[in-house]
């Protein structure tokens, strides 16, 4: 989509539908609107459509209190604004920029809104009668010219969002690990700054990553961990993100009901997510050192799978009793933060569709984010409060630890009690990370089916504009 900002009146803006906000108990200046804005009111979510004249549409978006409005809000008008724009098949859209303390960050919202909220995924849908109509090709922010900066980055990160949207909403067919390692290898073709690593499954078994070896193991697919290097010149520590790729997960031996494993597709969000937001963020330049490893897999049972009760050894050399072939996360990304760290990375967070656990806790709300680092934890936050994409910090303790213990091996996979299942899989990957800073985020509960006004119930995109946000606030 393309996104621009212009100084103009709204009578003078050049839209198919131009859009303004009117705050609960407000009024327009006499002769801004014209005939029929009596009708139109501030209750938050209310649309009311005019015909001016100049301009010829005019959707009056009610936002509400005054004093209860914030920037998640203008996120979610502005997605219900482009859900009345496809209705209108209006191609071109204008948004009056509202009142605002931060006018930066409500232009942001704006166009994360509108971008977010006019996703559409028909790769595999063929045109005729039953087509969507035309699409929204152009957004305007009406306000001054010195945001041209922020709606910029806005549009980078959006659009970094909906491509993670694509990867997510992809079948497993054609969304195997070497795709992901394609999409990879497009991103760093795109950088000088930018190096690229892929190792296939002969190098993966000959490098001693056993997780990842053992779930691949029991299906035809060659798995694939890749590594992206962006040299971006940061003066503070080498960050780093890892995302779980199982792109798609029938449990393997353990087997999943099959009532809705399509939806297992998007057992890789974590490594769309940290796709996505790595190559946004080598787009908007920012100057930060970062490394990005997706290790990535099919789970699937067979003859030659893993079996409950194995015994396979990971890349740091720890022993893993393998008692739930459903519990496979978090072996491959055992693996991938041991690799991380061991290649130099100074901070490290993972994304993970991790445990169902998070969404019977959190629901599809809030990540859960579980750290040993205060600071970090603390910094994610800050990041999923400007952003809207939410995480709630869960504790770690030592006994939580003692769960994971194994009887033959080191670890076991498996907690040894049904109890507090995001903690406990977090406090196995943490045998991974050698005292690193290190903060884990299950996104089982927000990676689809959020139902939020800019992300449908399809793939969320999850993940991407948080770990923009927090990029942008550690380099700022």
């Amino acid at each position: 989509m393309k996104v621009d900002v212009r100084q103009s009146s709204l009578r003078d803006a050049d839209a198919a539908l131009v859009a303004v906000g009117l705050f609960e108990g407000g009024s327009f200046a006499d002769g801004v609107v014209g005939p029929g804005s009596d009708d139109a009111k501030g209750t938050f979510r209310s649309m009311t459509l005019l015909y001016p004249g100049e301009p010829r549409r005019l959707l009056v978006v009610g936002l509400g209190e005054r004093d209860d409005f914030d920037v998640e809000k203008l996120r979610v008008l502005a997605a219900l604004v482009a859900g009345e724009a496809k209705k209108l098949e209006a191609t071109s859209l204008a948004w009056a920029l509202p009142a605002a303390e931060d006018e930066e960050a409500a232009a942001e919202a704006i166009v994360t809104g509108t971008i977010l909220g006019s996703y559409r995924f028909d790769r595999f849908k063929g045109s005729g009668k039953d087509d969507e109509g035309p699409r929204l090709e152009t957004l305007t922010v009406l306000g001054p010219a010195e945001l041209a900066g922020a709606v910029e980055t806005a549009r980078i990160y959006s659009e970094a969002a909906n491509r993670a949207r694509d990867l997510q909403e992809t079948p497993a067919n054609f969304a195997k690990p070497e795709d992901l390692a394609r999409r990879a290898e497009e991103i760093a073709a795109g950088s000088d700054k930018v190096t690229v690593e892929v190792f296939d499954g002969d190098a993966i078994r000959a490098k001693g990553m056993g997780g990842l070896a053992a779930v691949s193991q029991g299906g035809p697919v060659d798995p694939r961990l890749i590594t992206l290097r962006y040299s971006g010149a940061g003066s503070g520590p080498t960050l780093a993100f890892v995302g779980k790729g199982v792109t798609f997960d029938t449990g393997g031996i353990s087997l999943k009901p099959g009532a809705g494993m399509q939806e297992m597709k998007f057992d890789m969000s974590g490594a769309a997510a940290v796709l996505e937001a790595f190559a946004a963020i080598v787009e908007l330049g920012l100057p930060i050192d970062l490394l990005t490893v997706v290790p990535s897999t099919e789970n699937m049972p067979s003859g030659t799978a893993v079996k409950p009760g194995d015994v396979i050894t990971q890349y740091n050399g720890k022993t893993v009793e393998v008692n739930n072939t459903d519990a496979e996360g978090r072996l491959i990304l055992a693996d991938a933060l041991a690799w991380t760290v061991e290649q130099g990375a100074e901070r490290v967070i993972d994304l993970a569709t991790l445990t169902g656990a998070v969404l019977v806790a959190l629901g599809s709300t809030y990540a859960a984010v579980i750290s040993n680092d205060d600071a970090l934890a603390s910094e994610i936050a800050a990041a999923g409060e400007e952003s809207g994409e939410l995480v709630w910090r869960l504790p770690l303790h030592p006994e939580y630890k003692e769960m994971m213990k194994g009887t033959v091996a080191d670890l076991s996979n498996l907690g040894s009690k049904r109890e507090a299942g995001t903690i406990t899989a977090a406090s196995f990957l943490e045998e991974f990370v050698d005292g690193t800073p290190w903060a884990h985020i299950d996104i089982a509960g927000t990676a689809w089916d959020v139902n939020r006004a800019y992300t449908g119930k399809g793939g969320s995109g999850y993940g991407v504009r948080l770990l923009v946000q927090l990029v942008r606030d550690l380099v700022d």
